[in-house]
């Protein structure tokens, strides 16, 4: 018997003992394995989207659709003009219209944009941007068909001369694809601008957490914006613009190396149409240049002149560069992708919906977290309308969006906790994180990609470098509203001796009467005289001397 015969005879009696590869456990669990669509998984995990209760449904909703109409509206250069109304069809649903004046969805991609998950035009984009993953407006028509059971309308013109297009459609959730139910047209629809029309379970409420808030805040941090608004009782409220200049509108950039992974880095060497390695890293990232790619090169002891097919198959090498590209000093990436508030116009737009006393502004520069850019804007209001009795009222801005849930878990919530408020001649209880009194504080962040905690976009992740700068903002206008409570307090103290003196004037006149021998009633006027010299602008108030503050650090 030879070696390999005796070796493929105890082979044979090993394989004899193993299990049989196809047991009827296995066959059966395999039978049941199946893909599903991406329509599938968020039709069961709504909750992930923002459809979880009935209130919030419907300002998920709202916002989905408003996002999409400011983005397109802005990228056109055209001022948004946007319309919602929402009406009770029943007990359980409402019906819901948005309306922009922006420049329509081209026909052949209309049923995509709004009957299909994970489809868009932003996702790619490297540039600020409100809405970017492609699920939004697609997950509300979801929701819509889910609890109605009746498809979305939706109307879009795109030229004066061609009519408006109007299709009803649902989506398939095993395909992820659109389904068209009617097709038709409509010569009497506005001139240009996309309406969309869904029957949802939704409730109405009013309050903090309401449609009303959202829109309200939503005119506030886009002050070029002209929003109207009907709520189920057929009560009108429209938000006119507070400027007529759109915002400067955010440049694509490339990715940066300080905010690139290696899969992703993989995929790109992968798929290049570049031949060389040195083209590759020169066209493919932001801020290589000639000098930068030869010292990323010799620091990752790589060939400039091959192929970036080739290092991608080297696990080593595409390591070697990923270190590079953290130890060589690369440029932040550049700024004009982003497209801030600016101070102005969050002072208009707060003072176009708000009365206030005092008002200070905070622009900081452009950071970079992660390779991604971002800047931070902030503003505090104090006094007027503004709600005297308890905590102070923050709000949350990302990428011009109002945030309205989860404010806890939010790094813009615990920046400001961060701060002790006493600091500022502030009220700040113990033990208490938050100021009191009518103090509103509202906090913007700008980036190409905001770390949101969640899919829904409720909160702000706790990036160290993020919630520094929040706090740096926060504490810049702190100490204006600091100063102005100061000269309040200042002015108090002064009225009081000033009304106290007052009352006393009389009684020394007559007592330096008998000591001048000049008339007490000359010498009260002389007294009184003098008091309104010294004392001029704190006579005959208790208003508020009104101030503003602005700091726009250079971008």
């Amino acid at each position: 018997m030879t070696p390999a015969k005796a070796g493929t005879k105890a082979e044979a009696k090993v394989e004899a003992k193993l299990p049989k590869a196809d047991s009827p456990i296995a066959v059966e669990l395999a039978k049941k394995q199946k893909a599903i669509s991406v329509a599938e998984f968020f039709e069961k995990n709504r909750h992930m989207l923002g459809f979880d209760s009935l209130p919030r449904c419907l300002i998920t909703c709202v916002k989905e659709a408003v996002d999409n109409a400011l983005d397109a509206c802005e990228e056109s250069q055209i001022l948004p003009d946007i319309y919602i109304r929402v009406r009770k069809v029943d007990e359980r649903i409402l019906n819901v219209v948005i309306e922009d004046n922006g420049p329509g969805v081209q026909k052949d991609v209309l049923p995509r944009v709004f009957g299909k998950l994970l489809y868009g035009s932003r996702f790619h984009a490297i540039r600020q941007s409100r809405g970017q993953q492609g699920i939004g407006i697609s997950a509300a028509v979801l929701y819509a068909q889910l609890t109605s059971g009746k498809p979305v309308r939706i109307t879009s013109r795109i030229d004066p001369k061609l009519p408006a297009y109007v299709y009803e459609l649902k989506i398939d959730t095993q395909t992820n694809e659109p389904k068209l139910l009617s097709e038709n047209y409509d010569d009497f629809f506005t001139s240009r601008g996309t309406r969309i029309e869904l029957n949802m379970e939704a409730t109405y409420v009013r309050g903090r957490q309401s449609v009303m808030e959202y829109l309200k805040n939503t005119a506030i941090v886009n002050p070029h914006a002209r929003i109207t608004f009907v709520d189920p009782y057929d009560e009108r409220v429209i938000f006119e613009r507070a400027c007529d200049v759109l915002p400067k509108q955010p440049i694509e950039i490339k990715p940066h190396p300080h905010g690139i992974e290696l899969g992703t880095l993989i995929k790109m060497l992968q798929s290049t149409d570049n031949l060389k390695l040195s083209s590759f890293l020169s066209l493919s990232f932001a801020k290589i240049g000639g000098h930068t790619m030869d010292s990323i090169c010799k620091e990752a002891n790589l060939d400039p002149a091959m192929a970036p097919q080739d290092l991608a198959q080297d696990i080593d090498g595409v390591k070697r560069l990923m270190a590079a590209f953290q130890k060589i000093k690369i440029q932040a990436p550049p700024k004009d992708c982003l497209s801030p508030i600016t101070g102005d116009l969050l002072k208009k737009g707060l003072t176009q919906n708000h009365r206030v006393d005092f008002i200070s502004t905070v622009s900081r520069p452009v950071n970079v977290s992660r390779g991604n850019p971002f800047l931070v804007e902030a503003a505090i209001a104090y006094g007027g309308d503004i709600d005297t009795e308890g905590r102070a009222e923050i709000y949350r801005i990302a990428n011009r969006v109002p945030l309205m849930y989860q404010q806890g878990a939010c790094a813009i919530t615990h920046a400001i906790e961060r701060i002790n408020w006493k600091n500022y001649n502030m009220e700040q209880p113990k033990g208490a994180k938050m100021p009191q009194g009518p103090i509103m504080i509202m906090v913007h962040v700008a980036s190409t990609n905001v770390p949101f905690t969640s899919e829904s976009k409720d909160a702000i992740a706790d990036i160290p470098e993020l919630e520094d700068e929040i706090e740096l903002a926060v504490r810049e206008a702190a100490r204006d509203l600091g100063r102005y409570l100061a000269e309040q307090k200042k002015a108090l103290d002064a009225r009081k001796k000033i009304k106290m003196f007052e009352a006393y004037t009389k009684e020394l006149a007559i007592a330096l009467q008998d000591l001048t021998g000049k008339d007490h009633a000359v010498i009260e006027a002389q007294l009184r005289d003098v008091l309104a010299k010294k004392f001029t602008k704190f006579i005959d108030t208790d208003e508020p001397v009104k101030q503003e503050a602005a700091n726009d650090s250079p971008q």
